[in-house]
């Protein structure tokens, strides 16, 4: 079984595309050009994606695809909320494989990501050869709340830290106050709330402490759009119904999918997964015994690199 990454890999092309409202979102391609296409979605919402996350597939195999969602990453306006919902993302993802002349590709998405997945696999299922779930979240109200106050049960220090950033008087709503100040335009305003989320968030995604996961946040632009769009994203329940993505599991159970969560995901709790797990039973259900929330742990890293391989066939 394979437990390293692939080795790292050139980028062969890359460009931008532009959207609706102004938006521009930035892709890439690695490994083969006329390999199989598999498309990797990026977590947060807004974090973006990175050169490590080509390193899940193999680039004699797969024709890798990396985006990054509105706002994010490379694409512009950078950390922007306006027009940026779930549906415009599902659209942007069929602009992105028309743009690409791609019938049918893999989906591997972590977190977020996962989310993301599980909404263009149940709007488009006839454009997904398989889904590959890290991480999984739905943002339901439940697990909403718990990252913004359970995981203080879990990470008292952090949490901490991150409630008292907010005055007292407006900490009875930590979201809205937060909110308020990362979507100001000063950034004296909005940098330092977008730390305080950013390091809360980071600091709570591993099984052990990793100074890795702090430094991967660092740079303030990445921060600000982790901070603003997630949060957008989390005060609106993703724009989804309640439950949608797992009642709508019937329009994509035909497809193979595989389900892989660290047991001490503090991020994104098991008992989601779990519940996907049991509405969809044909899909492989990893539980990692040793491993948090973040894809890079050895044990989550594993799994899902064997996921990948199997997709060879």
């Amino acid at each position: 079984m394979r437990t390293a990454l692939f080795a790292d890999i050139e980028l062969r092309k890359s460009g931008r595309i532009a959207l609706d409202n102004g938006h521009e979102m930035y892709w890439e391609e690695t490994g083969r050009g006329d390999g199989v296409p598999v498309v990797f979605l990026h977590g947060g919402p807004g974090a973006g994606t990175m050169p490590v996350h080509r390193r899940f597939f193999d680039p004699n195999y797969f024709r890798i695809i990396l985006y990054d969602q509105r706002g994010a990453g490379r694409s512009t306006p950078h950390a922007s909320v306006v027009a940026n919902t779930t549906s415009y993302l599902i659209s942007d993802l069929e602009v992105l494989r028309s743009h690409l002349s791609v019938d049918q590709w893999h989906l591997f998405g972590g977190s977020w990501g996962s989310t993301l997945a599980l909404a263009y696999a149940q709007a488009h299922p006839d454009h997904c050869l398989s889904l590959t779930l890290r991480g999984v979240f739905t943002c339901s109200t439940r697990e909403v709340d718990w990252f913004l106050n359970g995981m203080g049960r879990i990470f008292p220090h952090a949490w901490r830290e991150f409630a008292e950033f907010i005055p007292a008087g407006e900490r009875s709503d930590l979201l809205e106050a937060y909110r308020a100040r990362l979507n100001n335009p000063d950034r004296a305003i909005h940098m330092p709330a977008a730390r305080a989320w950013s390091t809360y968030e980071a600091r709570c995604s591993t099984l052990k402490p990793n100074p890795n996961a702090l430094r991967s946040i660092s740079r303030p632009q990445a921060m600000l759009a982790l901070a603003r769009i997630e949060a957008h994203y989390l005060a609106n329940q993703a724009f989804l119904e309640p439950d949608q993505l797992i009642d709508g599991v019937e329009k994509m159970r035909h497809l193979p999918g595989a389900i892989v969560h660290g047991r001490y995901d503090m991020i994104c709790p098991i008992e989601t997964a779990d519940r996907l797990a049991r509405a969809w039973p044909e899909a492989e259900f990893t539980i990692v015994p040793d491993s948090g929330h973040s894809a890079l742990e050895s044990g989550t890293r594993s799994a899902l690199l064997g996921v990948v391989e199997r997709l060879k066939g």
